[in-house]
């Protein structure tokens, strides 16, 4: 997907489209090609293959969910900024805060929104499970890509939204993790409200939102450690 394509692309989305946003794409996607030849950011290196995998990708969002209506998003484990850097340049109006424990991502993203002059934006470095006992029932949105399984991701995630607020996960063929993460979604007092299924254009890869609404305060313990969490996950599968 080129550029132009690009463009055309997120027409379905009814994206305002401005110079502005598109030279801070240009900016972004130029430094992380630069960046990425020191340091390991992401294996997806070409160009076109940047404007499909990670910014065509990261705005599908926006087929669950209008980010106009909302003031607060948290993308857990933001990695090299999608998400929420990219919704961000396309929001503007989004507090957006971006969390993730890799030191050497956080500094990147940093330099990023630096380069790109974002106002109403931070970074938080440490754990998920961490952040959430310290800022429970916070966001309006809090989003995860390509981070981790959804049983995970949901116990993790939900416990930063405000109650009616949305968890929202950007996955590949999900069906499994749906089934599996059944059990902790309800015991956190929220439910899938919508899922929404389609192919990545050019390539045709599998994609999935699942759009979960918190219906009240999550129940104390949660989340648990990470490890805890990941031996209740073990136990689900035997």
């Amino acid at each position: 997907m080129n550029k132009q394509e690009f463009y055309e692309s997120i027409k379905e989305f009814n994206i305002e489209i401005t110079d502005d946003k598109i030279a801070q794409v240009d900016k972004y996607i130029d430094f992380l090609i630069q960046y990425n030849t020191h340091t390991n950011l992401t294996s997806i290196k070409d160009k076109d293959d940047i404007y499909l995998k990670h910014f065509y990708d990261s705005l599908t969002i926006l087929k669950s969910i209008d980010l106009n209506e909302y003031k607060t998003l948290l993308d857990v484990g933001s990695g090299a900024g999608f998400p929420g850097i990219v919704i961000k340049i396309f929001f503007p109006h989004l507090d957006v805060t971006l969390l993730d424990s890799n030191n050497k991502k956080i500094t990147f993203l940093n330099q990023v929104i630096e380069l790109l002059q974002l106002s109403n934006i931070k970074t938080i470095h440490t754990r998920a499970e961490e952040y959430a006992h310290q800022n429970p029932d916070k966001y309006d949105i809090v989003t995860a890509r390509a981070v981790s399984s959804l049983p995970m991701l949901a116990e993790l995630c939900l416990p930063l939204t405000k109650i009616n607020g949305y968890f929202i996960a950007l996955k590949g063929d999900s069906s499994d993790e749906i089934e599996q993460a059944s059990d902790i979604i309800s015991k956190l007092n929220a439910v899938i409200v919508d899922i929404k299924k389609f192919n990545l254009p050019i390539e045709n890869s599998r994609r999935a939102i699942i759009k979960i609404q918190k219906k009240s305060a999550t129940p104390k313990g949660y989340p648990r450690r990470y490890d805890q969490i990941k031996k209740a996950l073990k136990n689900q599968r035997k």
